[in-house]
């Protein structure tokens, strides 16, 4: 599958997404990714550059469970696809226990098998039909009428094994992010296995978002690693996994964290020919899609900038593949 690329902010208009959508109305990207946006929400955000002739197909990676219904969300899903005639992939979150108890009172007891009813709530519902759906997430009897649209995948945010498990029984697609290859190798793919077996189902496939950058002059990896992921480095379940990654995060230390990103090549610096031999491993780790993030350019240099980076890296791995 061809590689995909993320716009890592929340826009405050959609047309700031536009000339990332742009590299993939060229061909360069095969999908444009957005996560969570609570300023130019997502969906409608993806829709407005439909507005703008910018059909491509889309991932959303991933919103959060507590904001939406799983019929709403499904609703807004194919809402997506039918506008763009293309593809998406909606992708869902279980969020942090924090938000998750000041949208519902209380944080969810079992994350993994909320989103896993979640995930078969919102499957349902695009099929025409739920009846007496209860789950830790949600309670639903009704689905949405059925019409004709393209593809929607269901997707849900895995960074740890048990949510691996709980995806592989009923996701389409598993979206791992900040995960190096080979913790998604030796840990996520065997879990989603497992749980794909256990449901009696093909494995999900696998969408890993990766941090990436060019080498250049006045360039620090780890200023641009720490501008890039400094929400997920002072996480405690990201920086969880990243240890139990062999990456030494600590969330009272992004800055350490960040350094630790690039010397384990997690944050992908160089040229452009290194970032391409790097982002090879995620493909030989099970990755079937590898999403670019040029979050750390974006944020201290631009967007054109970043949209420059993506668009050298994404041609250099479209040469390497031919």
């Amino acid at each position: 599958m061809a590689p995909a690329l993320l716009f890592p902010l929340q826009p405050t208009h959609p047309g700031e997404v536009a000339p990332f959508g742009r590299l993939v109305m060229d061909g360069l990207a095969g999908r444009l990714w957005m996560g969570q946006s609570v300023m130019a929400e997502t969906h409608q955000a993806i829709a407005y550059l439909a507005g703008m002739g910018i059909k491509v197909p889309a991932g959303i990676g991933v919103t959060l469970m507590p904001l939406r219904h799983p019929m709403e969300a499904a609703a807004q899903a194919r809402s997506l696809a039918l506008l763009t005639g293309r593809p998406v992939v909606a992708g869902y979150g279980a969020a942090t226990p924090e938000l998750v108890g000041a949208l519902r009172g209380v944080p969810y007891e079992k994350p993994a098998t909320a989103a896993a009813g979640y995930a078969r709530a919102v499957r349902a519902s695009l099929g025409g039909g739920i009846f007496d759906h209860a789950c830790e997430a949600c309670v639903a009897s009704v689905g949405l009428p059925p019409m004709e649209h393209p593809p929607v995948e269901v997707g849900l945010g895995v960074i740890r094994p048990g949510m691996a498990r709980a995806a592989g029984a009923v996701a389409d697609v598993a979206i791992t992010w900040m995960t190096p290859p080979g913790y998604v190798r030796d840990v996520l793919v065997p879990a989603l296995a497992a749980g794909a077996a256990a449901g009696g189902r093909a494995m999900p496939r696998v969408a890993t978002v990766v941090h990436v950058a060019l080498a250049g002059p006045g360039r620090d990896p780890v200023r641009l690693a720490q501008a890039g992921a400094r929400l997920h480095l002072t996480a405690p379940h990201y920086t969880g996994m990243l240890r139990r990654a062999g990456v030494p995060a600590d969330p009272a230390d992004p800055r350490a964290g960040a350094a630790a990103l690039v010397e384990a090549g997690v944050y992908v610096y160089g040229t452009p020919e290194q970032v391409v031999e790097r982002l090879r491993a995620y493909r030989e780790a099970g990755v079937d899609e590898v999403v670019l993030n040029p979050a750390g350019v974006l944020r201290t240099e631009g967007s054109a900038a970043a949209v420059a980076d993506a668009a050298r890296i994404l041609g250099a791995l479209a040469d390497a593949d031919e």
